[in-house]
């Protein structure tokens, strides 16, 4: 029972990617979502909803380690996979919200 939530995460993760990876979801995306009309327009949707889509894929693949760490019965795995999984999700914010990379010229 264990293994089939870990893996539906990392299906989860992977559809989200794809979805992401065409460029559209982007009413998924939090903050963006809420915002008005006019500040949308600021930015270039179809950029963020890839670096989202990339994103994900990434978490995708730092669950693996998790989802091994079940079936293996192996703490450290555990231990790996959350440590990846919080540095890929503070990473990826850091890097989306520095240097306005989704912002229009």
């Amino acid at each position: 029972m264990l293994l089939a939530i870990h893996f539906s995460m990392i299906l989860v993760f992977l559809l989200l990617g794809m979805v992401f990876s065409r460029g559209k979801g982007a009413f998924l995306i939090a903050g963006y979502n809420t915002a008005s009309k006019e500040e949308k327009a600021k930015y270039d949707e179809k950029t963020l909803c890839r670096c989202m889509g990339k994103l994900m894929f990434a978490l995708a693949g730092t669950w693996i380690p998790i989802a091994l760490s079940a079936l293996l019965d192996r703490i450290w795995l555990l231990w790996l996979g959350l440590g990846l999984f919080l540095a890929v999700c503070f990473g990826g914010v850091i890097y989306m919200n520095t240097e306005n990379r989704f912002r229009r010229p």
